[in-house]
């Protein structure tokens, strides 16, 4: 079966309409506004990882359920008011997820180039997550 459309090309198409935020921004900008860290990554890859030292866990599967106020798995922190950055491990789940947030009119949101892969390369913060 031929695809008509790859999820390269969702991704460059998603990354075209959403905000990037690379990783250098994160750093300068993560202690001075009101962010929210949303880590949309499995939770198997926290507990072999880590995440991103004071981010919130999403999984990829509820995120839609957990932002809409109508949904009856809402969740408070969606409702904050906060901007919100997404990430995956490498940006393309995190991309594609942003773009859905945006689609449904869901804002301020933007996406982490690079992922989680990229914030540990530079340097950045991380904490262990411990299986419950």
């Amino acid at each position: 079966m031929k695809l008509t459309k790859g999820i390269k090309e969702l991704i460059d198409q998603a990354e075209k309409v959403i905000e990037v935020v690379s990783c250098k921004q994160l750093d300068q900008i993560k202690n001075l506004e009101q962010i929210t860290l949303i880590d949309i990554r499995d939770i198997r890859e926290l507990w072999k990882e880590g995440k991103i030292q004071g981010s919130v866990h999403v999984p990829r599967g509820m995120l839609e359920f957990w932002v809409d106020p109508e949904s009856p798995y809402h969740k408070d922190f969606f409702s904050s008011g906060n901007k919100f950055i997404l990430y995956c491990k490498s940006g393309w789940r995190s991309a594609l997820a942003t773009k859905t947030l945006q689609d449904m009119g869901f804002g301020p949101v933007a996406h982490l180039s690079g992922g989680f892969d990229e914030w540990k390369k530079n340097g950045g913060d991380t904490e262990e997550v411990k299986q419950k």
